[in-house]
């Protein structure tokens, strides 16, 4: 008998309506078709007929008494190539006499007809009440297909209530490893693991090798089992040509037995996959839902954020009171102070040296050279930064108003609770582990106690930030103007033609690009401060060598490099070469 506990997640099978009272009083035994016991049954059908095949339309079991056909082996065969012809799940043949007695000579011509056909057959050698056969079935039939309904609803409730509470991915796939009893992994196109549910699985075991396993099962455009290696059930997420990744549940497999019944209601072995598609399916629209709307959110942040650090910035911007009132809406606190901060984002390529998440070292010649990376590139890594900057302000509850300010740059209004916090406050974004995985110079403005008047002071972070981000040795975590000195006071300088005029004036000859090698001659006896003994051990070159090559650059200058007013006035042009990028 099926129990009470019969499962939504698959249909009666022909195995299961062999155990029903009713069947078992006639003795059943399977004459053929053992490998599709497990096959779904759609309805039971009483027939007789062998043309009655043709109202059958495919997963039904057929019951009969064989009373046409039980006194001919050619017309018992007949009979069962029509039926299965027309798609019978199975055909159970009671053979008993009017006595109730097994009438043996049919069930010698049903024996000898079975070698003929693939679905299961099976002979009844016990008088079976069929009406109660149909009953019995139909209940269980109907009983699945209210559990289903049940379960569909239970399933469209979860995935609601989730969009509604704009719960996040972790959220979603835990959810789904709950309803399949599975693990699941969402993977991004990359097969980079965004988000995990192992239940009660090993997680180490369940995600070893992913990367690699995971590129050989291919992709479905759908919610189906996938290619290749391992056929994994997954659905994609993401818009019509914009593949954002997949949901996987790699314990969810087709068996091999046979797959012409696959597709979400089984997989030709009996299992039914209908749940579970639909599941899945539904994720990956929560999923799918969920990234729409947190982007949509964020862009919506982004230029409201952006819009008012642009009119804080204006000749003539909103008054302190209106300022303050839109910062709060934007997640802003009120402050005693407020600092204005701009990050300095350096190209992926170039190089760092000293570790620290807010500073990097690099050459002078290496931060004055070019730079011109991709400008969706930069808008990416601005986007990244500020989403990282975002993650550090909630983690560490402090509040911050962040935007783009320019290409590379991003504008920061740091709120104080007291003047006496500044530094602490910059040296805990400085150290953010949030973003640690950026290249960024961070370079601090003077703190006001009016939002507006930090703003304002955006302007000179921003020219310190850039000047501290071509310094030849960078150890702060973040820089004010006084620790940029010359540098800082030039930058400030750098588009007077005054010192464009002296800076040409001195370095002459050694602007032409054919003469970059004796351009970097003259950096590197700067930096050595004359000192020919460790400028040779640095060039790798002897003394003599090195003699001569000075006296040449010299001789091409014009200047005494021995006397220091040379010196300070050849640094002086060396600088604002540098800060002009010329």
């Amino acid at each position: 008998m099926i129990p009470a506990s019969f499962p939504f997640q698959r249909p009666l099978t022909v195995r299961d309506a062999l155990d029903l009272d009713a069947l078992q009083a006639g003795a059943p035994e399977v004459l053929a078709g053992e490998a599709g016991l497990d096959s779904p049954v759609r309805w039971v059908h009483i027939a007789e007929e062998a043309e009655a095949s043709s109202l059958l339309e495919g997963g039904e079991l057929v019951l009969t008494t064989g009373l046409a056909f039980r006194r001919s082996a050619d017309l018992t065969r007949t009979f069962l190539e029509r039926y299965q012809a027309a798609g019978a799940a199975a055909v159970a043949v009671e053979l008993v006499d009017d006595d109730g007695a097994p009438d043996s000579r049919a069930a010698a011509h049903l024996r000898a007809a079975a070698e003929a056909v693939n679905c299961p057959l099976i002979l009844l050698t016990r008088r079976v009440r069929f009406v109660q056969v149909t009953e019995e079935a139909h209940r269980a039939l109907m009983d699945h297909q209210v559990r289903r309904l049940e379960r569909a609803r239970h399933v469209h409730e979860v995935f609601t209530a989730l969009s509604l509470e704009n719960a996040g991915e972790s959220r979603i796939v835990e959810a789904t490893a709950a309803l399949l009893d599975s693990p699941v992994v969402f993977e991004d196109p990359a097969h980079l693991v965004l988000s995990y549910s192992a239940r009660d699985r090993d997680p180490a075991r369940l995600l070893d090798g992913w990367a690699e396993r995971s590129r050989f099962v291919g992709y479905r455009n759908q919610t189906g089992f996938g290619t290749g290696g391992d056929r994994w059930l997954q659905t994609p997420v993401g818009l019509t040509g914009q593949r954002w990744g997949r949901l996987v549940a790699p314990e969810l497999v087709p068996d091999s037995a046979s797959e012409e019944a696959g597709g979400p209601d089984g997989d030709g072995s009996g299992r039914d996959f209908a749940d579970a598609f639909q599941v899945l399916e539904r994720a990956g629209q929560a999923l799918t839902m969920a990234r729409m709307a947190g982007r949509d959110r964020r862009e919506v942040l982004f230029q409201a954020r952006s819009g008012l650090i642009q009119d804080l910035r204006q000749a003539t911007p909103p008054d302190e009171q209106e300022a303050l009132a839109r910062a709060s809406a934007l997640g802003l606190s009120r402050g005693a102070a407020y600092v204005p901060l701009v990050a300095r984002l350096e190209a992926e390529g170039k190089a760092g040296t000293d570790g620290t998440s807010g500073t990097r070292a690099a050459t002078a010649e290496a931060a004055s050279a070019p730079d011109t990376p991709d400008a969706t590139e930069v808008q990416l890594r601005e986007r990244a930064f500020l989403d990282a900057l975002q993650a550090w302000a909630q983690s560490t509850r402090q509040s911050v108003l962040a935007s783009s300010l320019h290409a590379g740059s991003v504008a920061i209004l740091l709120p104080l609770a007291a003047l006496e916090l500044e530094d602490s406050a910059l040296h805990r974004l400085a150290a953010a582990p949030q973003l640690a995985g950026f290249r960024w110079t961070l370079g601090a403005g003077r703190a006001e106690r009016s939002l507006v008047a930090a703003a304002r002071g955006l302007d000179a972070a921003d020219q310190v930030a850039e000047t501290a981000a071509t310094l030849g040795s960078r150890h702060l975590p973040f820089y004010r103007f006084a620790d940029i000195r010359l540098r800082g006071l030039l930058a400030l300088l750098q588009d007077d033609s005054r010192v464009k005029s002296f800076a040409q004036a001195e370095l002459g000859p050694l602007l032409d690009p054919g003469q970059a090698h004796t351009l970097r001659l003259l950096r590197d006896y700067l930096a050595h401060s004359g000192n020919m003994t460790s400028l040779a051990k640095a060039r790798n070159v002897s003394r003599q060598a090195l003699y001569a090559h000075v006296k040449s650059l010299q001789s091409l200058l014009g200047l005494p490099l021995d006397d220091p007013e040379s010196r300070a006035s050849l640094t002086v042009a060396l600088l604002w070469h540098d800060l002009s990028g010329s």
